[in-house]
């Protein structure tokens, strides 16, 4: 089996340069979008439907939808709630569709919504993520949604940790710098990843909000084994595009 390419994009800004609508893009916004989407996965959650605007996720709220939308990590007054993993409890989302609107997160997803196929990663279901990027054995990119079109630290030390599993297991090559920069990256900090986001601008600004509860949690790994793909503009489950 011949080696695939793997590559990071640290930003949406960036994302014109990597576009490639033959690759698998894993969206990644670990604090807070892509872990909570994992985690609504994971209990049990039909579909969330991301939305780039909250004009957009308001007109769903009017029509009936459960709604999840923020902007600077604070809950807008028209949703149901915001985007922490812990609101995306099997009481609250077993069996429901749910509207997603976050400030970088579903903008992202938007953006590579044309590739062969956009999932959804994070460290929740770091093992499952990289189980099906090596089954499908295509070219990955993997999208950082930063912060406002900026580079952060924690969506790059996730895509290093992608980076470095893949190659380590020989599954894949690449001459990336922003793949190489994010596996050295994540190698200088994979053993005490929680003390190195300390510094990161978004525990900051979670801290200032008091929102920083869920930053043990976001960087705990394999707890789902649940893949979040979208599928014509919805986000289901792998295991029901599948059937398997």
């Amino acid at each position: 089996m011949s080696k695939r390419i793997i590559e990071v994009c640290f930003s949406p800004a960036l994302y014109k340069y990597f576009e490639n609508k033959e690759a698998i893009v894993i969206i990644v916004d670990i604090l807070r979008a892509s872990s909570a989407i994992c985690t609504a996965f994971m209990n049990g959650v039909k579909s969330i439907i991301p939305v780039a605007t909250l004009e957009e996720a308001e007109d769903y709220k009017k029509k009936g939808y459960l709604v999840a939308a923020e902007r600077d990590g604070i809950v807008r007054n028209f949703a149901d709630f915001g985007n922490s993993p812990f609101n995306f409890t099997r009481e609250r989302v077993e069996g429901k569709s749910i509207v997603y609107s976050t400030t970088n997160g579903t903008q992202a997803i938007e953006m590579a919504s044309l590739s062969y196929r956009v999932i959804i990663g994070s460290f929740l279901n770091f093992s499952a993520i990289n189980s099906y990027v090596v089954k499908e054995n295509r070219n990955v990119l993997v999208f950082c949604a930063g912060w406002k079109n900026k580079f952060n630290l924690e969506d790059t030390l996730y895509a290093g940790a992608v980076t470095d599993y893949l190659l380590l297991h020989n599954h894949f090559s690449t001459i990336c710098d922003s793949a190489l920069a994010s596996r050295d990256l994540w190698n200088l900090a994979k053993n005490d990843l929680t003390g190195y986001i300390e510094k990161a601008a978004q525990r900051h600004r979670l801290k200032k909000n008091k929102l920083d509860d869920v930053l043990e949690y976001c960087h705990t790994l394999d707890i789902s084994s649940s893949v979040p793909v979208l599928k014509d503009g919805i986000i289901i489950s792998l295991a029901e595009l599948t059937g398997k």
